[in-house]
């Protein structure tokens, strides 16, 4: 029974093995008028169940995620090709690029591996944890395939327009700087897909609660998969509102943008876009632990609440980008550089113990108890969804958080501001 394909009582020969169609219950309401029950067609929806978690995958929903993560993994290649060529011209024995293309791929580079990689695997993320994580269907595929459409020409937009040298303005396209009008639109258009995604992941969320897939909270990848759905709007709002008169002053029809503003709502995207980055990697190792090692945070009410901290404080705490701006007041870098910074180090120190917490406690529950690390030494390695949890541990969460916090700091800010340090953490961070 658990690879039927049924179809009202009947085996269908055209649905693939391990694959079932599911009729949803018919949803009823009511005419505007006359009061009289209306009966909707009722739809089906075509799921497989995972051999490994035994999840219900609505096959819709997996084309999505799926083409969404391949993007994301070609952003990230672009971008690692771009460091490359960037490598070896700072390296004097080589310096096979001209200063013109140097400058022209960094930001390649950087809209690569910061906007794009970022937000496409995000995108993809949201929709898996809103719909197999909770065994429900997605809620307008129509427009899941809009979103995609809209990030895709964006993405193919704004880097034909830094390739054919239209837009030799580096990631953070600090104006008077004036790119192409067809760069600013490319941004706008990707900003305009994600953001459509996000809505649709709240959708699936409302769904799946409609639907009797969520008991009374919703699990805790998937609450955390929120909290970077909510920093994703504000990531990109923020690049709307510094994208779209930007657009407009590129094609002559507004006057000059002060360029104080530009910097300061710029980084409120260009920072928070790390930020989702953050709270979706966490997410995933706490799921990690739930399918490899069938363990939990020792106290979800601590974890979430460390997650709703991120939401609060962790998108304007970014001064460190701006310390040297004179625009901006003393007051302001030295509160977001401090209290806010604060906070925000608070919720990370909270998953940086909860997550291997959990990992212990769920390993000396199958009996690892031997000493103080059997539990460690006993752990599946040779699973990939672990030790590459594991190495993320590692990567982003101790050389890329911790440096962050060192640099994020306005006393040490100050020494490494624009040196090969800054480069180190963007590259724990990022990747």
């Amino acid at each position: 029974m658990d690879n039927a394909n049924i179809k009202g009582g009947q085996a269908e020969d055209n649905i693939l093995p391990g694959e079932s169609i599911i009729e949803q219950p018919t949803p009823k309401t009511f005419g505007a008028k006359e009061g009289i029950p209306i009966n909707f067609p009722q739809k089906k929806w075509n799921f497989r169940v995972c051999d490994i978690t035994g999840f219900h995958i609505d096959s819709t929903t997996e084309k999505l995620f799926r083409v969404n993560a391949v993007f994301a993994v070609i952003s990230l290649l672009i971008a690692a090709i771009g460091a490359i060529l960037l490598v070896f011209t700072r390296w004097q024995d080589f310096h096979i690029l001209s200063s013109v293309m140097y400058y022209r791929i960094i930001g390649l580079h950087g809209l690569n591996a910061l906007i794009f990689w970022i937000v496409f695997f995000e995108i993809a993320g949201l929709y898996f944890g809103s719909t197999v994580v909770l065994n429900s269907r997605f809620c307008a595929p129509k427009l899941g395939w809009l979103s995609f459409i809209l990030m895709l020409g964006g993405f193919l937009l704004t880097n034909t327009m830094v390739l054919i040298g239209e837009a030799d303005v580096t990631m953070t396209s600090y104006v008077p700087l004036k790119a192409h009008p067809l760069y600013y639109l490319g941004i706008i258009l990707f900003a305009v897909g994600a953001l459509l995604g996000v809505a649709l992941f709240f959708g699936n969320m409302v769904v799946a609660k409609k639907e009797g897939k969520v008991g009374k909270s919703f699990p805790l990848f998937t609450y955390g998969l929120m909290t970077a759905a909510i920093i994703a709007v504000l990531t990109l709002l923020s690049g709307a509102l510094v994208y779209v008169p930007t657009f407009l002053w590129s094609l002559g029809l507004i006057g000059d943008i002060d360029p104080a503003w530009y910097r300061l709502v710029w980084w409120g995207m260009g920072h928070s876009a790390q930020q989702i980055n953050v709270a979706a990697m966490i997410s995933i190792w706490y799921l990690t632990v739930r399918l490899v090692l069938g363990g939990s945070s020792i106290n979800e009410k601590v974890s979430r609440s460390a997650f709703l901290f991120y939401i609060l404080v962790i998108s304007i705490a970014s001064a460190h980008h701006l310390l040297v701006d004179p625009a901006v007041s003393s007051t302001w870098k030295v509160w977001n550089t401090s209290y806010a910074m604060y906070l925000a180090v608070l919720a990370s120190m909270i998953h940086a113990f909860a997550v291997p917490a959990a990992m212990e406690s769920a390993q000396r529950r199958l009996g690892f108890n031997k000493g103080l690390f059997q539990w460690l030494t006993k752990a599946p390695w040779g699973n990939p969804a672990f030790s590459a949890s594991a190495l993320a541990i590692i990567g982003f969460g101790f050389i890329g958080g911790i440096t962050g916090v060192i640099y994020g700091m306005e006393q040490t800010n100050i020494i490494v501001h624009n040196t090969l340090a800054i480069v180190g953490h963007f590259k724990g961070t990022v990747v």
